[in-house]
């Protein structure tokens, strides 16, 4: 299988998140093939989206490049032959398993049979994926959050016909692209930060549709608890820091009192149906104005920029394992 940081990488799909890979990736030094598998004015803007991202990285000191510069190293093409270049392939288009097995079977066409591929997908088992590729043993989950490039996250996830060696050392080479990755060795639904998120987004309609708390109070509580340590360090490591056995006590009586509702909840069920995409739309569990979400959008920008400084100043080198790992 061919493995070389030092080729070219090719991302597949430049609407949001693949704008934001390509960012994380030119910042890193990579050289990017950026394809648009279809003709949308989202992928249209991809070149100048990009180029914004950049600036605003060397604006914040992510990277000390000038964004000319970086910008050299990507050519946006339409053309799927491009990808024979690549060492490695990074499908991002819409999360749907019809559109990704199509643009899928469009990458294996042309590229050789050494070339890594992977899909940026938050809920498509990549085991099911595997199923329509002729070289399923080369293929992965690569799961970015948004922005990419103000983050450490990434997942790496092993399908069933996954070679591991190959996910170690992906985990590697994007350990030096300045990620702190997780490497998912075995296939699971959502994988593993969707499954926590998903979890808490549950116990959270749960609160609300029953009356216990509002919109407003479960996010002030959210914000003003759990996030103020967890991007300092994980929820086992803060249960060592504050006391594993207090955890223990209210365990026992709290967990079976947790909502296991598996139906969709009617309150986003509610505001979907009606048209509410959120902030894009201005309509979601707020409303609000073109100004507000405006500022939102802007506050959340700088925010990713600022809480990434603020994590890295704290990080403590370990060699990650836990002696209770079995």
């Amino acid at each position: 299988m061919k493995i070389n940081n030092n080729e070219i990488i090719g991302v597949v799909g430049l609407g949001l998140m693949g704008s934001s890979i390509v960012t994380s990736l030119l910042i890193n030094n990579q050289k990017v093939i950026a394809l648009s598998p279809m003709k949308s004015s989202l992928d249209s803007q991809a070149p100048d989206r990009v180029l914004t991202s950049l600036n605003e990285c060397k604006e914040e000191g992510i990277t000390q490049s000038k964004p000319e510069d970086l910008f050299k190293n990507v050519s946006f093409v339409d053309d799927y032959n491009e990808l024979l270049k690549c060492w490695l392939v990074i499908e991002c288009v819409y999360e749907d398993i019809d559109i990704k097995k199509n643009v899928l079977n469009k990458i294996e066409a042309v590229v050789s049979d050494d070339v890594i591929i992977a899909s940026n997908t938050s809920s498509i088992p990549i085991s099911l994926l595997q199923k329509y590729l002729k070289k399923p043993e080369r293929f992965f989950g690569m799961h970015w959050a948004e922005p990419a490039y103000t983050t450490r996250f990434l997942e790496i996830i092993c399908g069933s016909q996954s070679i591991l060696e190959i996910g170690e050392k992906l985990y590697e080479i994007t350990t030096e692209w300045g990620k702190e990755p997780t490497l998912v060795r075995r296939d699971i639904q959502g994988f593993i930060t969707n499954r926590l998120m998903y979890a808490l987004y549950r116990e959270a309609f749960y609160l609300v549709e029953n009356g216990y708390a509002t919109i407003e109070d479960i996010d002030r509580t959210c914000k003003n608890d759990a996030g103020h340590w967890l991007t300092f360090c994980g929820p086992f490591r803060y249960m060592d820091l504050t006391g594993v056995h207090s955890y223990h006590a209210v365990m026992k009586n709290l967990f079976k009192d947790l909502s296991n509702q598996t139906t969709m909840p009617k309150l986003i069920d509610d505001i979907v149906n009606n048209g509410g995409k959120g902030i894009s739309n201005r309509t979601g569990f707020y409303d609000y104005t073109d100004e507000e979400a405006i500022q939102w959008e802007k506050n959340f920008e700088k925010f990713s920029f600022d809480i990434d400084r603020l994590s890295r100043k704290y990080i403590i080198k370990t060699n990650g394992i836990s002696p209770n790992n079995k």
